[in-house]
């Protein structure tokens, strides 16, 4: 089965917020709730969600202080939504780093519409133009569907976690590249997670165990000893 984008939901309005985890689960998403922004950004750094739908006017803080923040660290997809209805509130939003920017009310149909145009932006940013075109990335036997959420080897879906489906989109996506330990670290679990590498190094065990033929002999993806990992691009060989 395709592993569920998580949402958090940042709303203090147990009605608005009951309402949307809600229409969120019934459409196949992971839903996930803060009503304060110091509970949202703990959660955001903790949980790392796929989008954030956040409502600006919070009881401990103003929603634009949560953007900027996360934006030092994070291309997490933000869509506001806010009763605030001028466009100076919009277009600093939007300035500050939000992705889109909803007034209440507003139809579901066209909320979903945003998510999902949120979430394909966020997987495909940073791919060339074929994959964006295709919404996969192909190397050798081994298949990454971007918009499945899911990576298959030979044609068989290879059984990730979400978390190690993360690490092998995240590799793919700069693919050729190689990636810090740190940069993969902050990325998948966000910029709290202390700086031991045994949780990574755990994960690619298991990743390496379920698509590499012979895990110590690795086609796809490679470790660059003391520095991080590298996909291979579509140019290498399973012989390298």
């Amino acid at each position: 089965m395709p592993i569920k984008s998580v949402i958090l939901v940042v709303e203090d309005e147990a009605s608005i917020r009951g309402f949307l985890s809600a229409v969120l689960a019934a459409n196949g998403y992971e839903v996930i709730n803060a009503t304060r922004g110091a509970e949202a950004y703990m959660m955001i750094t903790s949980h790392c969600p796929d989008l954030i739908l956040l409502d600006l006017g919070l009881p401990d803080m103003d929603g634009m202080k949560i953007i900027s923040s996360v934006r030092g660290w994070s291309q997490v997809p933000i869509i506001v939504l806010s009763a605030r209805i001028h466009e100076r509130d919009k277009v600093a939003a939007l300035d500050a780093g939000a992705d889109d920017y909803l007034a209440k009310p507003f139809g579901t149909s066209e909320l979903l519409a945003r998510i999902r145009t949120a979430l394909r932006h966020a997987r495909l940013r940073g791919l060339n133009e074929d994959v964006v075109q295709t919404g996969k990335y192909r190397c050798g036997g081994m298949l990454i569907d971007y918009d499945k959420r899911r990576v298959f080897v030979d044609g068989k879906d290879v059984g990730l976690t979400q978390n190690e489906y993360k690490m092998v989109a995240l590799l793919g996506r700069y693919a050729g590249k190689v990636l810090t330990y740190e940069f993969i670290t902050k990325e998948i679990w966000g910029p709290r997670m202390s700086d031991n590498n045994q949780i990574l190094r755990v994960n690619m065990a298991n990743i390496r165990r379920k698509i590499e033929k012979n895990p110590a002999e690795p086609a796809y993806i490679f470790t660059e000893i003391g520095v991080g990992y590298r996909m291979a691009d579509n140019s290498e060989t399973a012989a390298e």
